[in-house]
Parts: C-alpha cells; sequence; structure tokens
C-alpha cells in the first residue's frame, strides 16, 4: 500500500469535501469542507488530500507554526471505506517527518474523548498526554 500527502487543487477540493467517516465517528472530527475553510482563513494551516494506491481516501490538517500552537496536528480523517488498513498511521509519519524536517522536536495533537475516540490510536503511535487541554480536549505529543 502507497500512502501519498497531496496539496488541495481545484480538482480534488470538492472529492476530499465528500470523504465521510464512519457511522457515530461524526462527532470525533469537523467536516473536511469546516477545516478547508478554517485554513483559508489561518495562514498556519498546512493542509492534504490523502490517496492510497492512487484512491483519494483521507485529509489531513496541521497548525504549522513555531508559535502559538506550536506544530500541532489539527485534523486527520480517513473515509469510511478506507480504514482499518494502516493509512492513519501512515499519514501521522509523513506528517511527522515534515515537523521534523523543520528542526522541530514535538508534534502535538488534542483529542475527543469518549467511547471510540482517536486516543487509543494516537497512543499506539508513541503520544502521551501532556497535561495540557486545548479547548475542552487532552493534548498528546509524540516526541520528534
Amino acid at each position: 500500500m502507497t500512502v501519498e500527502l497531496e496539496p488541495l487543487t481545484p480538482e480534488n477540493v470538492r472529492a476530499v469535501c465528500d470523504l465521510r467517516v464512519g457511522p457515530g465517528q461524526e462527532h470525533l472530527v469537523a467536516p473536511n469542507a469546516v477545516s478547508i475553510a478554517e485554513a483559508y482563513v489561518y495562514p498556519q494551516a498546512w493542509c492534504r488530500a490523502v490517496r492510497s494506491d492512487g484512491r483519494l481516501v483521507g485529509f489531513v490538517m496541521l497548525w504549522d507554526s513555531p508559535e502559538e500552537l506550536g506544530h500541532m496536528l489539527w485534523r486527520l480523517m480517513v473515509d469510511a471505506s478506507a480504514q482499518g488498513r494502516g493509512i492513519g498511521r501512515e499519514v501521522v509519519g509523513q506528517v511527522a517527518a515534515h515537523v521534523r524536517a523543520q528542526g522541530v522536536r514535538e508534534l502535538r495533537v488534542s483529542v475527543v474523548e469518549g467511547e471510540g475516540g482517536p486516543e487509543p490510536f494516537y497512543r499506539s503511535l508513541g503520544f502521551a498526554r501532556t497535561g495540557e487541554m486545548a479547548d475542552d480536549e487532552p493534548v498528546l505529543a509524540l516526541g520528534l
């Protein structure tokens, strides 16, 4: 399986907006259209469409700034049809490599708590709670 991150373009943006998480996961991540709108007004946003074996399957957005929040994985979504194949794991690895290439020593993420939440996934990648909160979500960090 190959996973590639590509910039959003006029050719792929609508397809990214059409991607959907699985039933019962909607409360865990904002719709991609909302994320793209936020990226429009926050120059710190680094957005990529996710392709697996040539097929558009996800979206990732990073707060890519040494100031304010630091480098924080802001959004990660994999379409319901592509979940459970290791795509999210690969995307986080590529985002971590992007951040590490800037000389940054830590990648952070906040998570929605509760059943079905993403914390176990991030913990399996080496993220650990920092004791901080972002809004009402706990923050986890991965040393790079």
